[in-house]
């Protein structure tokens, strides 16, 4: 068996190893095993004017969107609620009113 760190929340010495993630079973804390403590190096998504943004945010569209493949248009102004925030090209996943499921650009938004 191999040896697992304690858990950095708790302090469980009953920490496993799951999938490449260190899983505490007493408050069940996850961090991964290649990191080794390096929780700070996540991505921070942030709008046109530099705001963080964070899944469940409010996003206001601020140029008028093409949308390949249709000849529909995501207008200025258009507010987005409850965002969810990915990896990729379009980083934000949404759904947006009388259009549906979409992915956006943070650059082409701002919060609030």
């Amino acid at each position: 068996m191999s040896e697992c760190p304690n858990c950095p929340e708790c302090g469980s010495e009953y920490a496993y190893e799951d999938r490449g993630l260190f899983v505490c079973p007493e408050c069940a804390h996850e961090w991964s095993a290649a990191a080794g403590g390096d929780e700070e190096q996540q991505k921070v998504w942030r709008d046109a004017h530099g705001n963080v943004l964070a899944d469940g945010d409010t996003v206001t569209v601020i140029k008028d969107l093409k949308i390949k493949g249709s000849s529909a248009v995501v207008k200025v102004g258009t507010k987005v609620k409850n965002i969810r925030l990915v990896d990729g090209d379009h980083d934000i996943d949404c759904k947006i009113p009388g259009i549906g499921a979409m992915g956006l650009k943070s650059e082409f938004v701002k919060k609030g």
